[in-house]
């Protein structure tokens, strides 16, 4: 059963013009998916925080566009990649080691070796920005081929190439 309160949100929301106590219910609802992705992704605490708020500026001045609480996910998904790739292009980026524990989704399996785990993330970082992002949304995200597609607005097929040729490389550069 699909939940109700983002259509009871969105309703009160433009009734009273204002959304801003509404507002906390999608940000703590999904504010663990939005960081989690914006850090696998860019690899720096700093700066998933700079980018998740804002997105949750963007969630609020785009509210009377959304409709339930699927597209709220779904428009943060896209919003959120979308936005990591474009920071990802920016040359002037700085690269932060982390090495807490990841809020994240779905668990990813502990490698038996430490050293396969931190060279696995090197090389993560090491792909182009957009192949990055559907690396993390495939593994992370545990998001299926498609649902790539629609978040990143590529076809099925490039999502497909961008994995078939990511996972070449990280194969490559774990055996080197």
């Amino acid at each position: 059963m699909r939940s109700r309160w983002p259509r009871t949100w969105i309703r009160r929301s433009r009734e009273r013009r204002t959304a801003t106590p509404l507002l906390l219910q999608p940000v703590r609802h999904h504010q663990a998916m939005v960081f989690s992705l914006a850090l696998h992704a860019l690899r720096s605490r700093q700066a998933a925080e700079d980018l998740a708020q804002e997105v949750f500026v963007e969630l609020y001045r785009n509210l009377a566009r959304l409709e339930s609480a699927a597209h709220v996910a779904a428009w943060l998904r896209r919003v959120t990649s979308h936005r990591c790739i474009d920071e990802l292009r920016r040359p002037r980026r700085r690269l932060e080691v982390f090495t807490d524990v990841l809020p994240d989704r779905g668990e990813m399996p502990v490698p038996p070796e430490p050293f396969l785990a931190g060279r696995l993330r090197q090389l993560v970082g090491e792909l182009t920005p957009v192949a990055r992002m559907v690396v993390v949304l495939r593994y992370q995200e545990e998001l299926e081929p498609s649902e790539i597609a629609d978040v990143l607005q590529m076809s099925i097929n490039t999502v497909k190439s961008h994995l078939r040729r990511s996972l070449a490389a990280l194969r490559k550069g774990l055996e080197a």
